[in-house]
């Protein structure tokens, strides 16, 4: 596998680390650029599946991934994992070097679609897990940008401000989440902002402050048995992905918990920006060194928001 680049060292946060493995909302993303390789998401019969999961997070379901030629696939609805046939279809057939995938329990938004992650924008596709609040002034600033949101979310709202500040820096995506989670952590108030993003040929994965946990692991070809195709249960039995082809080529996931007793699992460190070029070479960066200057606890959040971070 290629060379990586790691942060120096951990931010400088005044408050300890805290994963809440109680988490509803889950993230996951993968990448096997430039190889393209068969990914299935359990949903009905693993006892373990995001179906059974989404008992519990039943509140949108997506998964995204792309074309042989670059085209987004997208694939969400407003409806749990278990009810959803065409997600289940989809679901054991995509083939991609990229996927997203995301069961959401809603902290902002109704349950449409058009509040379901992920979010599809320029060739962008963007899961996030979390709350951010003052959406008034986000939306001020965003400005024409707020003309791309659709729905109601403050996670659409930043995945704009994002694809806005990509924009600004001339293509740069690494650039662009930097710049947009800087500027949220300054201004608004927030309780985590932990967020999976895919291109066609590209992966990033931000983990900010230390609120939830946010997992990577660079798994060289049959992982760490070197014979195994990908497949992988978390220990919550919140996800569980096979992919087909990955006995034989070399894949970075990243996942809210760790999925295998592979000892290569590594938890991002707060405030990291990880990103996952074609070349499957992993550079990382403590893009947000401080803590939000408005940070929220449980405490602060609206009942519903509460319980979409922390159900137990």
């Amino acid at each position: 596998m290629a060379a990586r680049r790691r942060p120096a060292g951990p931010a400088a946060f005044d408050t300890p680390q805290r994963g809440h493995a109680a988490t509803m909302c889950r993230l996951f993303g993968m990448t096997s650029a430039p190889d393209r390789v068969r990914a299935t998401f359990w949903l009905l019969e693993a006892r373990d599946s995001l179906a059974e999961q989404s008992h519990r997070d039943p509140d949108g379901t997506g998964l995204g991934h792309f074309d042989r030629d670059g085209t987004p696939v997208l694939h969400k609805a407003p409806i749990a994992a278990y009810q959803d046939r065409a997600f289940a279809e989809e679901a054991r057939t995509a083939e991609s070097s990229t996927f997203i995938a995301h069961v959401r329990y809603a902290s902002t938004g109704g349950l449409d679609e058009r509040n379901t992650h992920p979010f599809c924008a320029d060739g962008r596709m963007l899961a996030h897990n979390g709350v951010i609040e003052g959406l008034e002034e986000l939306d001020r600033y965003l400005g024409d940008a707020r003309s791309q949101v659709r729905g109601d979310t403050d996670s659409e709202r930043f995945f704009a401000l994002v694809n806005r500040e990509t924009e600004a820096a001339g293509g740069d995506v690494t650039a662009g989440l930097r710049t947009a989670a800087r500027w949220v952590a300054a201004n608004l108030p927030l309780f985590a902002l932990n967020i999976v993003m895919t291109t066609a040929d590209g992966l990033w994965a931000l983990r900010y402050p230390d609120t939830h946990e946010l997992h990577v692991l660079e798994r060289r070809a049959g992982g760490h048995h070197r014979t195994r195709h990908l497949d992988q249960s978390g220990r919550d039995g919140r996800l569980r992905v096979r992919a087909d082809g990955l006995a034989d080529v070399p894949s970075v996931v990243v996942a809210s918990e760790r999925l295998d007793d592979n000892p290569a699992w590594r938890l991002l460190l707060p405030g990291e920006l990880l990103h996952v070029g074609p070349d499957r070479r992993i550079v990382s960066q403590i893009a947000l060194p401080e803590p939000p200057a408005h940070r929220l606890t449980l405490a602060d959040l609206h009942p519903q928001a509460a319980a979409s971070q922390n159900p137990a």
